[in-house]
């Protein structure tokens, strides 16, 4: 069955991620892509909708993200937000000038025509604006449906297209009824039907990962994160003991952590773990080191090496597991950024296993949908729920040098203040 799906245009706004966010919590899938997506890869894709992001440019600057005029001719319904509204109007032929006042935070709004958008909001309602620029005249065959007292369009469509803009931002809490006007966009213009979600996605995964596994070998390297443990959990449901987890303790990790692992994963769930207790190897390697940036990259190699060795042992398998989430999958689809620090899912496993393809079960889902595919698969609060924490552990948190005396002084005013906030 294919996936109903909303398609998240990206124009270079902060608040892209948010939108999905938002449509799959109204339980449509939706999935960000960068303004450049082809016609035919949308025609490919056939979304229930479109929408296209904010962003900081202004349309008629020389150098602004745009997508072809063709896209409105597609018949596929879409709504600009901010930025998307301005483009849209601007590709259709109406006018978009600096405003003489920017609006920016709470604004009231004014929702003059009767709209399938402004189903269930009141005539006038508070939404979040954050904009230099304002249409000033609307394309042929749309017309004005709010208002504000410096934005005269603050919201516009042309019905009979199912095309729509807003000025403001409904997608963030600041506006009152947002969700309520995404979820008007979504099934009251798109016609979406709300199958997101996640015992669906669930159940659908499993019967995936069965037929794509079969009678073959898996292995995982678990973190004790929430990712690790929801992608291995995911699987054991699927295929049981063909599934290999492997734990490297590195003996850089939070109070009771290991313990914990090994007790819900291998003596609760049944699970085929094994635990390389290698935390000797780790401090002996972190001698003498301050930099935290070294001791990343310090830990990032012995934490492959140490894979590698039970890798070895258990020998060739068929499926490496990795715990990719959707944010990473946008992220590393962006340009060129600036290296803060390096990034903690070690990316060098593959080249040390023995195996034929990677799997990655939650690579569709955002965090807070891992937590509630946790949730959906039984897994205790204390793992779903858990602080996040970075692969290097302890070590970053430790100013200088790390020793065993370090550690566990940290060790214990952590889990006092956890159990406090707790």
């Amino acid at each position: 069955m294919e996936r109903e799906m909303i398609i998240v245009l990206d124009f270079g706004g902060q608040y892209n991620q948010l939108i999905a966010r938002r449509v799959r919590e109204c339980n449509v899938y939706a999935e960000v892509h960068p303004y450049t997506l082809s016609l035919d890869k949308i025609r490919e894709m056939n979304p229930k909708g479109i929408i296209f992001t904010g962003g900081p440019n202004s349309v008629y600057g020389e150098d602004s993200p745009r997508c072809s005029a063709e896209i409105f001719e597609l018949g596929i319904p879409i709504m600009g937000i901010c930025y998307g509204s301005q483009l849209m109007a601007y590709l259709l032929g109406g006018k978009v000038e600096t405003a003489p006042v920017s609006e920016y935070g709470k604004t009231e709004v004014d929702t003059e025509a009767s709209s399938v958008l402004f189903q269930n909001v009141e005539r006038k309602t508070i939404c979040w604006m954050s904009h230099t620029d304002r249409i000033t005249c609307l394309p042929e065959g749309f017309k004005m449906l709010a208002k504000s007292d410096n934005c005269p369009y603050a919201a516009f469509g042309d019905e009979s297209r199912k095309l729509y803009g807003v000025q403001f931002h409904p997608e963030v809490n600041h506006t009152f009824k947002g969700t309520v006007i995404l979820k008007n966009f979504l099934y009251n213009v798109c016609g979406a039907v709300g199958d997101w979600t996640m015992s669906n996605f669930v159940s659908n995964q499993i019967a995936a990962l069965k037929e794509k596994i079969g009678d073959k070998k898996v292995l995982c390297a678990m973190s004790g994160g929430v990712d690790s443990a929801v992608a291995a959990t995911l699987i054991h449901r699927a295929v049981g003991d063909q599934l290999t987890c492997v734990f490297v303790d590195h003996g850089l990790l939070r109070k009771y952590e290991a313990d914990e692992v090994m007790s819900v994963f291998k003596d609760g769930l049944g699970m085929n773990l094994i635990k390389a207790d290698d935390g000797a190897i780790f401090l002996e390697k972190l001698k003498g080191v301050s930099d935290p940036e070294t001791k990343r990259k310090i830990i990032g190699e012995q934490f492959i090496r140490s894979f590698e060795k039970q890798a070895k042992a258990i020998g060739k398998v068929d499926f490496l597991v990795q715990g990719t989430i959707y944010p990473d999958v946008i992220e590393s689809g962006k340009g060129k950024s600036a290296v803060i620090k390096s990034h903690h899912n070690v990316g060098g496993l593959p080249s040390v296993v023995d195996f034929k393809e990677i799997i990655e079960p939650l690579r569709d889902l955002f965090k807070d949908e891992v937590r509630k595919v946790g949730f959906e698969l039984g897994l205790p609060k204390n793992v779903v729920m858990r602080q996040p924490f970075p692969g290097p552990g302890l070590a970053i948190r430790i100013m200088g040098e790390v020793t065993e005396e370090k550690l566990e002084t940290l060790r214990d005013s952590d889990y006092i203040l956890r159990d406090e906030i707790a």
